[in-house]
């Protein structure tokens, strides 16, 4: 499998064609070896004259060495016999950063102004492995201004194999960046393990242009293995223009709505608001038991496990994943006995009554339940509020009124493909006064992050108190 750069020089245009070597940091003249895990990276030039040039990255698998030890596939022939060692996919991904971290980095210290300007480049990748055939290229690629050529190699298995090639005036790094994060997905398909760590990698390298691609579903969807407890999150970022690295505990900035969506792309993370917001009225209550329904990869649960005065904590979660996630976060397989007693992981859903979830001081619901159907939410009231009944209860999800702020959602868009709806100011209240009142509970809204003189915040909390 082999992926092939050509760079060309017009006339006047104040640089060589073979200066492609500084930016791709090989000397044109010589061939590059790298050994790799999966096997060997070579790299030359295939022509290299001042007028064009053209570098390729040829990736050489070990086809035994790739599933000696795996047990995949359904028998152990098909361990053996796959076309992976043979097809451009994710295993190129992972070769592109290895040999060409500087590129990606948009680093040339020789020729530094090439390497920050648009260059017309053409990029081949060949054979090239697609689930969805020639539309996904084009549904990827087009919308980044690419030109698109794409021959068909064989169409007789589960997946195309083509032979693509992308042209455009274009920076090296931004092109090689582009078909990185996208190789895996038109493949559908990773050899490698993906985790939480994933979501970060995605967005970093998805920085202006992710978040605005008419496919980003698709994509963060297939680059996370659909893994609904990575690709959440992730998408929830990209529909807030938050995709800056996550530092939790970070100090908050406060700040006046009047930017629309530009407020959310601010340092301060919406979520670690919510998050902060949560624990504090925990903490004021002075609850000593908290159970965090909907927990996810357990980021609640270690804010929470920082504070003394709570005894008890137990996450909830209908993803087996998801609580090995949290397990591995919260470091809880290295736990001591007194830890491992303290904070407990629990497969539960919200909308099945569970007697287990009964005696907890208080219950927390953090932009859980717009991902619950409409049609179950009498039943998450059932399950919570009338078996569980804790003294208090936290939900927070987003406000739809502020989504107007949002320069690049249509009218009637969600902020996320989960979303099974979203409740403006007054859907909320009117739902958190209907609960309270068949409950016994005393409902309060408070509104989560900068506030919006007309629209009010991006996200809503409400608090429900259990009368005496």
């Amino acid at each position: 499998m082999q992926i092939e750069i050509t760079l060309t020089a017009p006339s006047g245009c104040g640089y060589s064609a073979r200066d492609l070597g500084f930016l791709l940091h090989k000397h044109p003249d010589h061939l590059h070896v790298r050994d790799l895990p999966q096997g060997k990276g070579r790299m030359f030039f295939s022509s290299a004259a001042a007028e064009e040039a053209t570098a390729v990255l040829h990736l050489e698998i070990d086809p035994v060495g790739l599933v000696r030890g795996k047990g995949e596939g359904s028998g152990m022939l098909d361990q053996y016999v796959n076309d992976r060692p043979y097809v451009v996919n994710s295993l190129m991904s992972v070769a592109l950063g290895r040999v060409l971290g500087q590129t990606l980095a948009g680093k040339s210290k020789e020729r530094s102004d090439l390497a920050s300007r648009a260059l017309p480049l053409r990029l081949r990748l060949t054979p090239l492995a697609v689930s969805g055939g020639a539309e996904i290229v084009r549904r990827l690629f087009s919308p980044l201004g690419y030109e698109i050529a794409i021959g068909t190699l064989d169409n007789s298995g589960r997946l195309e194999i083509l032979d693509v090639s992308l042209s455009a005036e274009v920076r090296l790094s931004d092109l090689l960046t582009h078909v990185q994060v996208l190789i895996p997905v038109m493949d559908n398909a990773t050899h490698y393990f993906v985790g939480p760590d994933e979501i970060e990698k995605l967005l970093a390298k998805g920085v202006g242009w992710l978040e605005t691609h008419p496919e980003k579903e698709l994509i963060v969807w297939r680059a996370l293995r659909r893994r609904s407890e990575l690709a959440r999150p992730a998408l929830d970022r990209l529909a807030e223009g938050v995709v800056e690295p996550l530092v939790h505990d970070a100090p908050q900035q406060e700040t006046s709505a009047q930017d629309g969506e530009a407020l959310l792309e601010r340092p301060t993370r919406l979520h670690d608001l919510r998050l902060n917001a949560v624990r504090d009225v925990v903490v004021e209550a002075g609850a000593r038991s908290v159970l965090d329904l909907g927990c996810g990869e357990g980021r609640l649960l270690r804010l929470m496990m920082r504070e003394r005065q709570i005894d008890k904590i137990t996450g909830v979660d209908p993803s087996v994943r998801t609580l090995e996630a949290a397990a591995r976060r919260l470091n809880l397989d290295e736990a001591g006995a007194a830890l491992r007693e303290r904070v407990q992981l629990m497969l539960g859903s919200l909308t099945y009554a569970d007697r287990r979830w009964g005696g907890y001081d208080a219950a927390a619901l953090v932009e859980v339940i717009e991902h619950v159907d409409p049609p179950c939410l009498s039943a998450l009231e059932l399950s919570l509020f009338d078996v569980a009944r804790p003294k208090l209860v936290i939900v927070t999800t987003p406000n739809r009124d502020y989504n107007v702020l949002f320069d690049r959602m249509a009218a009637g868009e969600l902020r996320h493909g989960d979303h099974r709806f979203e409740w403006s100011r007054a859907e909320f209240a009117d739902w958190a006064q209907g609960v309270a009142e068949r409950n016994g509970y005393t409902p309060e809204i408070r509104p989560l992050g900068p506030e919006d003189e007309t629209v009010g915040a991006p996200s809503q909390m409400a608090l429900f108190r259990r009368a005496a």
